[in-house]
């Protein structure tokens, strides 16, 4: 059965999202096509090699449509992630146009589609970033994973990762040139 993993990039302190939402804290760098033996966008290329289905929160993908069908800085990592399969949670959207990339799908239950997509074969599902989501998908038993990117800042007030208690389990921890540190944990269920 394939995993829902969610991605978050986070603060040492906890915060996926400032207070207005915003994600200044994160200290990522763009790929590119150069052969690299960078560990950090190593990392990044063998996470998105395991999946094949993007999953977003609508806020998410109102932010991410305008930049990432057409992220030419990011390379071949930017080509593997407009390629994947996407599915907008959304009860407004009736469209989810991804640039000259298919279109994503809209759904209006997520835990259903996330259900049907788990049961289905392929790789692994990935959640990116859409807090709100998470911790619905987290309620419903759903998250199998959680991969945090933790930059090294603190910004001391913005909207926690966890909202309550979970029992998880480490997998990875794996730290980086600039400060940014991998923190993979499974959900204990």
């Amino acid at each position: 059965m394939r995993k829902l993993v969610v991605q978050q990039w986070v603060t040492v302190d906890n915060f996926a999202a400032e207070e207005g939402g915003g994600l200044g804290f994160v200290s990522g760098e763009p790929f590119d096509d150069a052969v690299t033996d960078d560990p950090f966008q190593n990392s990044m290329m063998a996470f998105i090699d395991s999946v094949d289905t993007m999953i977003l929160g609508a806020n998410t993908y109102a932010m991410a449509k305008g930049y990432w069908p057409t992220a030419d800085d990011q390379g071949e990592y930017g080509r593997r992630l407009n390629s994947l399969a996407k599915f907008v949670a959304s009860s407004k959207l009736d469209e989810a146009p991804w640039g000259d990339y298919p279109a994503a799908t809209v759904t209006r239950d997520a835990a259903a589609t996330v259900r049907e997509l788990k049961a289905q074969g392929g790789k692994d599902l990935w959640l990116w970033g859409s807090l709100q989501l998470m911790h619905s998908l987290l309620q419903d038993g759903l998250v199998d994973e959680v991969r945090m990117l933790v930059c090294p800042a603190a910004i001391g007030k913005g909207t926690p990762v966890f909202e309550d208690r979970h029992d998880l389990k480490l997998i990875e921890a794996a730290g980086f040139d600039k400060g940014v540190a991998l923190l993979r944990y499974g959900i204990e269920k």
